[in-house]
């Protein structure tokens, strides 16, 4: 999301016990926590100003009482009752002015209130309670507007997102960057296939995270569930349920999540809802291409980051050997009826991978093996699938590599061979795939025939030849092919062009004079061969 949303500032953060002490008019009274430091960080709904013996029925939750200590119990067994019952109402914090009654809290008022783990507070000198409760009052209702703000704010950008069609990763990335948390998607198996984080790595959010998402029981509302406090929601359709979305608490203690945080992450649920129903694709095969995407152009911001990613997808930990795969399909069949196909036949076969569209008519797979895992059998079985689907296709195979990271260079070696691999390539023997073995000279000068360097070679090399051919209905060009086929053997290159021994050195002759070359010198039909191969990848294609 970009700076200008509307609801990238995070939110609202609720008035606390510590907010308030810190406020000029309270502050006036120099206010001392006796007990409760922990606690301030409590928020406060109200202002309650109190001089009964049991102010707790006058209250909801949330309040900060104010007292002078005029009606505290003269017994301890009162003063218990009394703030027994502050505490079970939910007070915030109790704050008692030590200039009438008191000039020290009394000892059973302290200990009771630590006990109970209220805070108390008590102010040395006189303070305006009046005055005390307008302002914090004025914040209070402050900060209920700008949270209605807030909540419309929310609404209207994603129902924005909803309107322009946007996909689950934009989903989800538009709630990490409204709620400053680290929001993830994940489906009924506890896989995580979208992580946006905030405030925290990606191996932070991602780390074991099937053992801790299955900690976190399911819930059929949004609430706050688990040992590490996530808010979670249901992702569903009609009855079907697809998955949920979880928000992470941060790093550090801060604030809970509020209602803002439950509207926003059920506001998030419904557009990946829509999203689900306009984008068909399933979610784990977004999922899937996006990772292949990061490891391939190496996006992930360091390796434990993309450990972690892969891992939380299902890919096994205890995998320390990877092959790259590219299969091209060329247009003749539709990628993700063949990429559904390879899945059923990897999850056959009991192979851990990722698979996924990199481009248009073109898969990636990442087979992740263990240690004494062979990989040829399980590529001679995919390329068998592919081949069965799409006859034409051409499957590429990169180098085994030890770790995940490295996984791109597997990618890079697969991309020449496949870059090195014309369409209808024969097959080399006893094997249905092509790996960096099998790049000759031909298929060499393929890979580089749109190079200009490739090109202004064979022309400066065979123009003039060519030429003649051209003007005077001749064919030294296919003497020529025949001679440097035979390694320069006049006699052989005769009989393949069915031509006599004197026609043949005639027409060598009028070759060599041609291109300017020596026929005899090895180097020079060398340099004349390439340009021959290189024309005849040329005219191919």
């Amino acid at each position: 999301m970009n700076d200008n949303h509307p609801a990238s500032q995070g939110p609202t953060r609720p008035i606390t016990v510590a907010d308030v002490l810190a406020l000029p008019v309270l502050a006036a009274g120099q206010p001392k926590v006796v007990t409760g430091m922990p606690f301030l960080d409590r928020p406060v709904r109200w202002v309650h100003i109190t001089e009964v013996t049991d102010p707790a029925s006058f209250l909801k939750g949330g309040e900060l009482v104010l007292t002078t200590g005029m009606p505290l119990p003269q017994d301890a067994a009162g003063v218990r009752r009394y703030v027994a019952e502050l505490a079970d109402i939910g007070a915030a914090a109790l704050v008692i002015e030590l200039v009438r009654r008191y000039h020290r809290a009394p000892d059973t008022l302290v200990d009771a209130c630590r006990r109970r783990d209220l805070p108390l507070v008590t102010l040395a000198k006189d303070v305006n309670f009046l005055e005390v409760t307008q302002v914090v009052h004025s914040l209070l209702l402050g900060n209920q507007t700008e949270a209605m703000r807030r909540t419309q704010r929310i609404h209207e950008a994603f129902t924005a997102l909803t309107l322009r069609g946007a996909g689950p990763e934009d989903v989800v990335r538009a709630a990490a960057d409204m709620s400053g948390r680290t929001v993830v998607l994940e489906n009924l198996v506890h896989q995580a296939l979208i992580c946006e984080p905030s405030g925290l790595t990606v191996e932070e959010a991602l780390a074991d995270w099937e053992q801790r998402s299955r900690a976190t029981g399911p819930g059929d509302t949004t609430g706050t569930r688990g040992p590490e406090g996530w808010l979670t929601t249901p992702v569903e359709y009609q009855g079907e349920r697809w998955g949920r979305v979880a928000m992470l608490p941060a790093r550090t203690a801060g604030a809970a999540f509020g209602p803002e945080d439950i509207t926003l992450l059920e506001r998030t649920a419904m557009a990946l809802t829509v999203a689900r129903l306009i984008h068909p694709t399933p979610w784990e095969r977004t999922a899937h291409r996006n990772a292949l995407l990061d490891l391939v152009e190496q996006r992930h911001h360091s390796a434990a980051d993309a450990r972690a990613r892969c891992t939380a997808l299902g890919l096994a930990p205890d995998r320390r050997h990877f092959v790259a795969v590219l299969v091209d399909l060329h247009a003749v069949q539709r990628a993700a009826d063949t990429e559904s196909r390879l899945v059923q036949e990897l999850s056959t076969a009991g192979v851990a991978a990722l698979i996924g569209e990199l481009a248009p008519d073109r898969l990636g797979i990442l087979l992740a093996l263990r240690t004494a895992q062979p990989w040829r059998p399980f590529v001679e079985r995919l390329s068998g699938t592919v081949r069965g689907l799409a006859p034409k296709a051409i499957v590429s195979v990169g180098c085994e590599v030890t770790d995940l990271t490295d996984s791109a260079r597997s990618f890079r070696e697969a991309a020449r061979v496949a870059e090195a691999t014309p369409p209808g390539q024969s097959l080399p023997r006893h094997r249905s795939f092509h790996e960096l073995s099998d790049i000759g000279l031909r298929r060499l000068l393929y890979a580089l025939r749109e190079d200009p360097r490739v090109q202004g070679y064979t022309e400066r090399q065979l123009r003039r030849l060519i030429d003649h051919d051209t003007q005077h209905g001749t064919d030294l060009l296919t003497t020529l092919r025949h001679y440097l086929d035979v390694a320069g053997n006049k006699t052989t290159a005769a009989r393949r062009g069915g031509l006599s021994r004197e026609t043949m050195y005639q027409r060598l002759r009028l070759i060599e004079r041609l291109v300017d070359r020596d026929l005899e010198s090895g180097d020079q039909r060398t340099e004349l061969h390439v340009a021959l191969t290189a024309l005849d990848v040329l005219r191919a294609d």
